[in-house]
This record gives C-alpha cells, structure tokens and sequence, in this order.
C-alpha cells in the first residue's frame, strides 16, 4: 500500500513539473512573439518620420469608413503635414520632444527660456529625492540635444539624433522624469484622478517613469505644466460628428506642440 501511494505521489510530481514546464514554455512562447512582433515593428516604423502630406493618412483606412475619411477632411481644413512617430508606448514623450526642439531652431528666444527651465530641472527633482547619480545622463543628453538646436543645427542633424536609440530613449526617459516629478510635487491635485486606490507616486512608479507606458490627460497636463508650454491635441476616434476634436493643455495656452492622437498612438502635426 506505501509504495502505490510512492508512486502516485511520484506520478503527481512528474505531472506538477510537466505542467510547470509547458507554462513555462507557453510564456517564452509568448514573450518570443512580442519580441518578434516589436522587431517588426521597428523595421518598419523609424522612431520619428521625416515629414510627410497629411493625405497619407487617406490610405490608412478604407475609403468606405466614412467616419474617419470625415475626419481626415477635417484635419486638411487646419493642417498640410504629418511627421509619425514609432507605435511603442513611447510616442507620446518623442512627438512631445521631437515638435518641442525642432521648433526652437527658428526661435532663439524660446530656445535660451527652455533651456534655462530645463537646466534648472535637474536640480528640481533632485530636490525631490530623485537620485543625482541615475537622472545625470538622461539630463546631460536632454541638454546636448537643446545646445545642438542652439549651434544652429539643420533639422536633418536634429532628426538623426531622435532616430538614434539610445539618444532619442534617454531623451524619452528624462521626460518621464519630468512628468514623473510635476505629478508628485502637485500630489494633492492630482490624487483626485488617480484610480485604483493608488497614491500619486505609485502611481508614477507604474504608468509614468517605466519605458513603453502609454500617455494620457495626466501625463501630457504635467509635462505641459512643468515645461511650460502648450500643446494641442487632436482627437481622432470614432465619436460621433465629422469633426476632430481638439484639447489645448493646460487650458488657455497657446499651443506651440500640434499632436495627432489616434486609439494609443500620437503623431506630429504641422499647420
């Protein structure tokens, strides 16, 4: 009797382990695909686009889905271009960064005010708690990059640096930063739309500082905020009415950023 309790309980081991290993094998599986598929991805999509006609959008959706073509007529009333950006959760911080630099390569005054908020931005969130030692190379590639429009650099010098990986992710990362500190310092007004019972800086431990986070109100608000500068969103979805819908953050600004949003995805747009 002992030794077929042995053997059952050695047969529930061996079906335990083979269970473990075919999950196992079931998340590599997983994981592989979401490698490949982000591969493909990437082969495909430059992290940010040389500038494109708006009516490149008219062949992203068929001629018969009468709700976005509306749209899109609508965006021609206001805009004649569009530069995309890569669809990796990151879009939001790299149109932010990309439309930001390349307009103060004709803006010499906006660029020394940038720049001074954006040299004093270190210290800020150092002040903060934020560790000297881990934001110094994002920070120091931030500024690079601010001193490159300030040398006069073409716009070409400009998009090869975004389209640089480890460049134009650093850049991506400080901006998080940023956004990061602008929420925690404003913790009692933000609290209030936070969901899931969490605090302001969990939050921003979870959906703000972590690359390949997606954007949203919260995020764009803060950045705007601790920049100060404006941006206008367009909205393109399937809402109802022929129109796009825009938002201008923070409210009463004047936008000097023109950001396409689409479901999780947001492009450059040019006047």
């Amino acid at each position: 009797m002992a030794e077929e309790q042995q053997q059952q309980q050695q047969q529930e081991t061996v079906q335990r382990d083979m269970e473990g290993v075919n999950c196992l094998a079931h998340d590599e599986a997983i994981m592989a695909q979401q490698d490949r598929i982000q591969q493909e991805i990437a082969i495909s999509n430059p992290l940010v686009s040389d500038r494109q006609d708006l009516s490149v959008l008219n062949s992203e959706y068929a001629q018969d889905d009468t709700v976005y073509q509306q749209k899109i007529k609508d965006l021609h009333r206001k805009y004649s271009c569009i530069r995309k950006t890569r669809p990796d959760g990151n879009c939001f911080y790299r149109a932010f960064g990309f439309s930001h630099l390349e307009s103060l390569l004709d803006d010499s005054k906006e660029l020394q005010r940038f720049k001074a908020v954006a040299a004093k931005s270190k210290l800020d969130l150092v002040s903060q708690g934020f560790t000297e030692f881990t934001i110094e190379d994002f920070h120091n590639t931030f500024m690079d990059l601010i001193e490159l429009c300030e040398k006069q650099s073409s716009l070409g010098d400009l998009l090869s640096s975004f389209n640089d990986q480890s460049v134009s992710d650093y850049v991506v990362v400080y901006l998080r930063l940023l956004t990061s500190g602008y929420l925690q310092r404003e913790h009692a007004f933000f609290q209030h739309f936070i969901e899931g019972g969490r605090t302001v800086k969990e939050f921003c431990q979870q959906e703000v500082e972590p690359m390949s986070k997606e954007s949203d109100h919260i995020h764009i608000i803060a950045l705007a905020k601790a920049l100060n500068i404006s941006i206008l969103v367009e909205y393109m979805d399937r809402g109802e009415g022929g129109a796009v819908n825009n938002h201008v953050f923070p409210e009463g600004g004047e936008p000097r950023i023109f950001l396409l949003y689409r479901p999780g995805h947001y492009d450059i747009l040019y006047k």
